[in-house]
């Protein structure tokens, strides 16, 4: 065989490390939070469908105060890697820790809103700030 990679068996360290060095920190970052949702056993978000109830982790992206109907809601997108969700707490102008950057779980029910997964008032625990 000539010195093709084979893709069934895993790369070597020096291919691991060449990997690294030429990945942008954005697919780091990616990789890391995949890594991370599996370790947890939390569900990736691409792979979260409508009705379903998980568990997810992931980094907030953006966090936004946008009404709803007249009510208040705070709006956050989580991103996990695989892809992003927006979480939504009714009734709420903020929440202390709730912050762009900040790494959290949350459980609930998945709804869909124009094709992208919504979690409605979840249930969530916030990351101890050093583990970022």
């Amino acid at each position: 065989m000539s010195g093709a990679v084979r893709p069934d068996r895993p790369a070597g360290r020096f291919r691991r490390m060449l990997d690294r060095l030429s990945s942008s920190p954005e697919e780091l970052h990616s990789e890391e939070l995949r890594q991370e949702a599996l370790a947890t056993g939390c569900t990736r978000i691409s792979d979260c469908t409508d009705r379903d109830v998980v568990t997810v982790t992931g980094t907030l992206r953006t966090v936004t105060l946008r009404p709803r109907a007249g009510v208040p809601a705070l709006e956050a997108e989580m991103f996990d890697g695989s892809a992003a969700l927006d979480v939504v707490w009714l009734g709420r102008r903020s929440i202390t820790g709730i912050e762009p950057g900040r790494r959290i779980f949350a459980t609930g029910r998945i709804s869909m809103n124009r094709g992208r997964p919504v979690l409605f008032n979840p249930k969530y625990e916030l990351r101890p700030v050093g583990q970022e």
